[in-house]
């Protein structure tokens, strides 16, 4: 674990920044083309699944999943094509999510890690707790520590995966279910004219790890899908497996894939089981717009659905998350405010965008000021006219080991660039991929002789990531700006 956060810097920024941030809270300001009525602070929803990858909705472009209540988020708000994680694993990319911080300022790279008190209070849910909002949290927390249910107005979290099936009243219940029925239950007790700013963190789709049929659906869900033959992926073909260095083609990502993916029959039966999964929690998302309009509240709310990270679906022979390919690091983003004007509707941005992003979007959809030490930016400007500035690289790193069968990784994304290097293998071993020839990541050109000023550039990038980061930590309320 890196060097310890200076608290009493961190809660000196606070206290100077609170009075502005209630100020600002009260005056409901906001920006661009989402403005209503500025007396009124929107209502937040941010719906979190586990280990969803970007292509697994409609609205995304897969043909066979069925999806309708996201699909119709995204045709009223705007989807965000290009939505990364920046540590993919759950809990480093959760603490990222409430935070804004990459996992080298947070530090959380252990599921035994809390988030520390003075990271916590800068944290999206008790920023806005303190300008007045009610707070709500429902499902996995996915931190460790004891649950913090005292620094929430409704808390329904769990700790560790969870199991997807309870006994409710002598009935078995699936576990999305049951956190749709605590939604309504938050939505229902919220007073009126008091802001509310609801988190809904599901298991779905991970597996129940140690079960023999990891992909526990609700039984309602048992008929959907069975007719169809889901394609297997392109680079799940044995030619692209062995194209991967020894220590990936023995890591724990192929030992998972043995488990799930090994025979077209088990193929079929899992997809279809992450699926069927993902299909429940469109379902909640559908019941919980309905009691919005019921209420009268969906003119006011705005909801974010994404997920913490990716996931394999066979990929270059693999299961689980963690490498830097795109299966493991891309998820969905879907932003509906129903403020946006109806031109606006619809629209589909190009931006690469961040789980970072996350808490300084909610905390500038709800008025208050970032925090100048937050490293991710507001999306709020996105969901209005284009806006030249936006980042044009980020860094991406994977600290965790378990037992030594993942591999510690860092790299650079850039729009058609992706720089890959696994830091403490011996000789280092790095990839490059031309995205924009390569989607698939099929070829890796990092000892191609024409490609060598792209790698060294990208190199001397992560160099410099590294080492902003780095000084972050030395001063973590001093102001942020990507390395130039």
């Amino acid at each position: 674990m890196a060097e310890s956060f200076n608290p009493i810097s961190r809660r000196r920024f606070l206290q100077q920044s609170s009075a502005l941030g209630l100020a600002l809270a009260a005056a409901g300001s906001q920006r661009g083309e989402t403005v209503g009525n500025p007396a009124r602070r929107p209502n937040l929803i941010l719906i979190l699944t586990d280990d969803q990858r970007w292509d697994t909705l409609g609205c995304m472009g897969n043909p066979i999943i069925q999806t309708p209540h996201l699909d119709r988020l995204a045709r009223e708000g705007i989807v965000f094509d290009n939505h990364f994680c920046t540590t993919s694993i759950c809990m480093s990319s959760r603490a990222s999510i409430f935070t804004g911080l990459y996992t080298r300022s947070h530090t959380i790279d252990s599921f035994a890690l809390p988030l520390p008190d003075d990271i916590y209070a800068a944290s999206y849910p008790a920023w806005l707790r303190q300008a007045g909002y009610r707070v709500g949290f429902i499902g996995k927390w996915g931190l460790g520590g004891d649950l913090p249910r005292e620094r929430f107005d409704y808390f329904e979290g769990f700790t560790g995966q969870g199991v997807y099936f309870h006994d409710i009243n002598g009935q078995e219940t699936h576990l999305t279910r049951i956190m749709g029925n605590q939604a309504e239950e938050f939505l229902r007790g919220c007073a009126p004219n008091l802001p509310f700013c609801l988190s809904i963190s599901t298991k779905a789709p991970h597996v129940q790890d140690g079960d023999p049929d990891p992909f526990r659906y609700d039984p309602v869900y048992k008929d959907l899908y069975r007719d169809i033959s889901i394609p297997p992926p392109q680079t799940a073909d044995s030619v692209y497996f062995e194209k991967m260095p020894e220590f990936i083609r023995t890591s724990e990502g192929r030992t998972r894939w043995q488990s799930r993916f090994a025979t077209p029959e088990l193929y079929q039966h899992s997809v279809k089981g992450y699926y069927r999964l993902i299909t429940g929690v469109d379902d909640m998302v559908g019941r919980i717009v309905a009691l919005l309009e019921e209420l009268r509240l969906a003119d006011n709310t705005v909801i974010l659905f994404t997920s913490d990270n990716g996931f394999f679906l066979g990929e270059h022979g693999m299961a689980g998350k963690w490498l830097m390919h795109e299966e493991s690091i891309r998820t969905p983003l879907l932003v509906w405010d129903p403020r946006i004007k109806p031109a606006r509707r619809g629209h589909r941005r190009r931006e690469m965008t961040l789980n970072i992003d996350i808490a300084p979007t909610l905390l500038d959809l709800a008025g208050l000021g970032i925090p100048p030490f937050i490293q991710g930016r507001s999306l709020v400007p996105l969901l209005g006219p284009e806006e030249a500035g936006w980042r044009k690289e980020w860094f991406y790193e994977h600290p965790f080991r378990y037992e030594g069968k993942i591999p510690v990784s860092e790299g650079i994304r850039t729009a058609r660039w992706k720089y890959i290097r696994y830091v403490e293998t011996d000789p280092l071993f790095e990839e490059l991929y031309d995205l924009s020839a390569d989607p698939l990541e099929t070829t890796n050109l990092a000892a191609n002789p024409s490609c060598q000023m792209t790698l060294n550039t990208l190199r001397f990038r992560w160099r410099q990531w590294r080492e902003a980061l780095s000084a972050w930590r030395l001063d973590p309320d001093g102001e942020w700006h990507d390395p130039v």
